[in-house]
This record gives structure tokens, C-alpha cells and sequence, in this order.
């Protein structure tokens, strides 16, 4: 997987994807100066006039709810209807999913429109796949562990990769016959302290699935590459306003071989 890692990491900075981000209105700087950092190309394009064109020519798609509104679901709709028919990698990040009813019923409602991969904390992925309720907002309030039966049966029933954020992010791939579900230990405490880290791992994870050919190993080192940098930016930065600016410098400096040596990959051997 260290090789992986390095042309995964590789691939984003050369290729620099088009990532189309439709996302809420809390993290848009952020989620941009995160792909560029990382070396990708973010764009905003989210109105149902044009959210569908534009995901035809993107590279990659993001679909966040944080802030959704009508007009927002509509755009949704239309990103998702144009980067299918444009073979384009679209990834669901289901902000507060469990949390409040519409929300949740409208992620529901596109879990059939093949997502590449679901990216979530504990909470949103065992509400997403309706076992349970949900966590406090937009906070887990479960553990990793206890989301991997959702996470499978996510994976099972929609075709994606599926990731759960937290202490230790957990991605599993149901393909074909086969099942794999991974534990990777990166990352640092200091990043839920800084808006915006989670959202903008979804569009990392689009941007990685836009440059790398295998899925899992695109989300996979997705949150490493993340992880790396939060634990590049804690080093040196105690505080949440210095490390959100060390984090995102760690970003745009990290290579492959640094990204690799900073994590460690747990395969869990029965799932």
C-alpha cells in the first residue's frame, strides 16, 4: 500500500482534477483551500441550472448537506443526474444524517444513484443505514467500532466504498464476492477542533477518486493523506488557529513516502 499512497498522491498533484463541490455554505473556503493545497482544482458550481452540466466536464463530485435548502437538494439532484451520465466519480457526505428527518430522507433517497463512496462520521453511517438514530447534530456520538456492521451493509447495498471517521478511520469495500474492511491509525485530536476538516475530507476523497483508478485505494489514501497533515500541523501547533493554517501548509508539502510513513493500515480479518 506505501507505493500506492505515493502515485495516489502522485496522481492528484499531476492530473490536479476538477473537483465540484457541492457543499455548505460553513466550510466552502475551507473545502477549497484543501483541494488546492492538496493539489486539485475546486469549483462551487451548485445551482440546478447549471450543477448538471457541470458535473459532465468535472472530474469529480461532492454532495454535502450540511446547509440544505430546496434549491440546494435541486442542484444536488443535478450533479448527481450528470456526473452518472458522465461516468464521473460523485462521493456523499451525510452531514447530520439521523439527526433531523428531511435531510436524512433525501440521502436516503439518492443512495441509489451509485455513489463511488460514502464518507461519514459513526453516527451519520449507522443512521444512513437505518440502524440507528443518529448522533448529537452534526457530532458522533458513537464509536468507529460500532459502526462497521453499517458500514458493510452501506457498502453491500450501495456498490461504494464506505468510510467512517473518528478515532481511527474505518473504510471497507464490499466487491463482487469479496469483503474488506481496513482500520487506519493517522490523524490527531487537534483536527475536530478546526472547522471544516471533515467536509473537506469528502472533496479529498473526490479528488483522490478522480486521479486514482482503484476506489479504495483512493478513499484509503484520501484520509491518510489528511490524517498526515494533522499530524504534521500538531507537531508544531498546540492551538486551533495556528494548526488550522499548519494543516493546511502540511497539505500542500506532504509527498507519498510522508504520507505513507505516518499511518498505520489494521486489516480486520473477519467481517
Amino acid at each position: 500500500m506505501d507505493s500506492a499512497y505515493s502515485r495516489a498522491r502522485e496522481a492528484v498533484r499531476s492530473n490536479a482534477p476538477l473537483i465540484q463541490c457541492l457543499t455548505n455554505s460553513v466550510v466552502m473556503d475551507v473545502t477549497a483551500n484543501v483541494l488546492l493545497a492538496a493539489g486539485a482544482s475546486p469549483a462551487m458550481c451548485d445551482t440546478p441550472e447549471e450543477a448538471g452540466a457541470f458535473a459532465q466536464v468535472a472530474q469529480g463530485v461532492l454532495i454535502n448537506a450540511g446547509t440544505p435548502s430546496q434549491e440546494s437538494y435541486a442542484g444536488m439532484r443535478a450533479a448527481i443526474a450528470g456526473a452518472n451520465s458522465a461516468g464521473t466519480p460523485w462521493v456523499l457526505d451525510p452531514v447530520g444524517a439521523g439527526a433531523l428527518a428531511y435531510r436524512t430522507e433525501f440521502m436516503l433517497s439518492i443512495l441509489g444513484e451509485k455513489p463511488a463512496a460514502i464518507r461519514g462520521n459513526a453516527s451519520e453511517i449507522i443512521a444512513l443505514s437505518r440502524a440507528g438514530a443518529g448522533g448529537r447534530g452534526v457530532d458522533s456520538t458513537d464509536g468507529v467500532d460500532a459502526a462497521l456492521p453499517a458500514a458493510l451493509a452501506l457498502a453491500r447495498r450501495t456498490g461504494a466504498v464506505v468510510a467512517v471517521s473518528g478515532e481511527r478511520d474505518l473504510i471497507v469495500r464490499v466487491q463482487g464476492g469479496s469483503e474488506r474492511a481496513v482500520y487506519l491509525h493517522s490523524g490527531d485530536p487537534m483536527l475536530q477542533l478546526v472547522i471544516g476538516t471533515g467536509c473537506s475530507l469528502g472533496a479529498l476523497v473526490a479528488a483522490y477518486l478522480a486521479a486514482w483508478q482503484d476506489p479504495f485505494e483512493a478513499v484509503l489514501a484520501a484520509h491518510a493523506h489528511m490524517g498526515a497533515a494533522g499530524q504534521v500541523a500538531a507537531s508544531t501547533c498546540h492551538a486551533p488557529g495556528s494548526f488550522a493554517v499548519a494543516w493546511i501548509d502540511a497539505l500542500y508539502e506532504l509527498d507519498g513516502q510522508a504520507i505513507a510513513s505516518s499511518g498505520r493500515i489494521e486489516e480486520i480479518a473477519q467481517v
